[in-house]
């Protein structure tokens, strides 16, 4: 819910605005880092309508195939290999696209890297909200954005099978 609070003056404007409840946030953003901590690229979340639509563009990753998943922690400290961001978003749901009770919330599909180890995609994620109702992204403990070493085989419980955490951002 969206409030306009017109000029009542200074004291009428604090005012308004402190009995308003906060509006949910439609936007977030995060800067991506590799393993040994640099920042290597970046990455939006726009809610729309119908979900997420996230944005990525980073440099400096190995070619082929990776996991991409949404984790459920807000850290993303590369001396631990990124654990403090703990598993996926599961959203009460498995995880994978291809078992009857998946997917996670945060599980989205591959992404392939090319030779030149950059990475430009956008992708919609039906089942989050950047601040919403729905498995919000901007929760008590925050989010945080994985792209993992291997690919995600879509069924292999918890993450897939998608080998280690090659980089993480999170997400604010």
């Amino acid at each position: 819910m969206r409030t306009l609070i017109l000029a009542l003056g200074t004291a009428g404007a604090l005012t308004a605005a402190a009995l308003t409840p906060a509006a949910a946030q439609d936007a977030a953003s995060g800067t991506v880092i590799n393993a040994e901590g640099a920042e290597i690229g970046t990455v939006s979340f726009q809610q729309t309508p119908h979900g997420v639509l996230i944005t990525a563009d980073v440099e400096g990753l190995p070619e082929g195939v990776h996991g991409f998943h949404i984790h459920e922690t807000g850290a993303c400290d590369a001396a631990e290999g990124f654990s403090t961001a703990g598993g996926h978003y599961a959203g009460g749901k498995e995880h994978g696209f291809l078992v009857d009770a998946g997917p996670h919330a945060g599980d989205m599909p591959n992404v392939h890297v090319g030779a030149d180890g950059h990475l430009a995609i956008e992708v919609l994620n039906t089942f989050v909200s950047v601040d919403g109702e729905m498995n919000p992204l901007l929760d008590d403990d925050g989010s945080a954005l994985m792209i993992h070493a291997g690919a995600d085989d879509y069924q292999s419980a918890p993450s897939g099978d998608a080998g280690g955490r090659i980089a993480c951002a999170v997400i604010e």
